[in-house]
């Protein structure tokens, strides 16, 4: 038993842990991390130095949800969890593109090729005579980002080839095709899905933008630009079926009219050239177009009436947004953290030259319960 007794406790003697043993070998090659760590701080440096500034600009709204919704308990409740529960009456059922909805509408392509036309300022430097340039945000995708240095060396003989393989690609923005986009397009559209970021509050239901983008003046242009884009989509979506309504109204409100004018001019025309017959059958065609012409009319100001009550009724399903956050050209950079990119290298470099030192030393069999 004493034997077994002392085979157990040189094991655990084996086994244990000597931190004086380990921060004693650390300690010998001390030099080493003298090499490392500048090394690894010049390649951090030079790595964070490559990448571009970004800015980020963030717009905030708050839609209109009819007093129907928000009187309803059961429904309100439900969508703090994004659940949309069929009320009916005018409850959150009768509303197919419910708030949650608009993250995925600004992710469609239809919405961010709906971008590219819209017209950007690059401002030129006043100090050197520069002049401002203005373009599509199709053309500044294309042709004015700024990219690593190591990305560009990469993509020349990819390019190059690219050229030499096939056709140019000349479709310009003004020709998009959204059912078969070109490679290039394509591409932008997946880094407008980075640059362009939407997401929606389940509980307060508020709408967030958030534009990201490598010229300050640009991503505030292109935030306020996206918010007046999901304003407009929302608001034609809200008022489609009542402007529907609305169109049929004006077209039969004019044929009305129309018809009203017609018996009044036939009636018009009859009393002024029989206007001093005096027989029973001539009074009893007049009493009949009167008749006609007054039937005309009660159909046109009823008609009238409609296409009045359809008019109010676009302006109330037009729904109202409130500017919690307006787009403003951002001060200050969103990015790269190169300080942190740094720190980051450095620690790192620290861990892999202590695995290496500790690996040298035999210390790592202790450290990870080897025997």
């Amino acid at each position: 038993m004493s034997e077994e007794i002392k085979n157990i406790e040189a094991m655990e003697e084996e086994s244990s842990i000597d931190f004086g043993k380990i921060f004693q070998d650390i300690k010998k090659h001390k030099k080493l991390y003298y090499k490392v760590l500048p090394i690894a701080f010049v390649l951090a440096a030079i790595y964070a130095l490559s990448l571009p500034n970004y800015y980020q600009c963030t717009v905030k709204l708050s839609p209109e949800l009819s007093s129907s919704r928000s009187s309803s308990g059961l429904a309100s409740l439900a969508s703090n969890f994004g659940l949309n529960l069929g009320m009916g009456g005018g409850g959150i059922g009768t509303e197919a593109l419910f708030p949650t909805i608009y993250p995925e509408l600004v992710n469609s392509t239809d919405f961010k090729t709906s971008l590219f036309p819209v017209h950007v300022t690059i401002e030129g430097n006043k100090k050197n005579g520069e002049a401002d340039r203005t373009m599509t945000y199709y053309d500044y995708l294309e042709n004015e980002q700024k990219s690593p240095w190591w990305s560009t060396v990469i993509a020349a003989p990819f390019k190059l080839l690219g050229k030499l393989l096939s056709s140019s690609d000349t479709t310009k923005v003004n020709r998009i095709d959204r059912f078969r986009l070109t490679k290039k397009q394509a591409d932008i559209v997946k880094a407008l899905n980075k640059k362009v970021v939407c997401d929606v509050d389940k509980k307060t239901m508020v709408i967030t933008i958030d534009v990201t983008d490598q010229n300050p003046v640009i991503c505030a242009t292109m935030a306020d630009s996206v918010k007046t884009r999901l304003q407009d989509f929302i608001t034609a979506y809200r008022t489609s079926k009542v402007r529907v309504d609305l169109e049929y109204n004006k077209k039969i409100c004019a044929e009305a009219k129309e018809r009203y004018e017609k018996a009044r001019q036939k009636y018009a025309e009859f009393v002024d050239a029989n206007h001093d017959i005096i027989l029973q059958t001539v009074r009893q065609k007049q009493t009949d177009l009167e008749n006609e012409m007054q039937l005309r009319y009660n159909a046109y100001t009823q008609v009238a009436a409609q296409l009045l009550a359809a008019e109010a009724k676009v302006q109330e399903e037009t729904p109202a947004f409130t500017t919690l956050q307006s787009a403003t050209v951002p001060v200050l950079k969103a990015g790269p953290g190169r300080a942190k990119m740094c720190l980051v290298f450095l620690f790192l470099a620290f861990l892999g030259t202590t695995a290496y030192i500790l690996y040298k030393e035999d210390d790592l069999k202790p450290l990870l319960g080897l025997s």
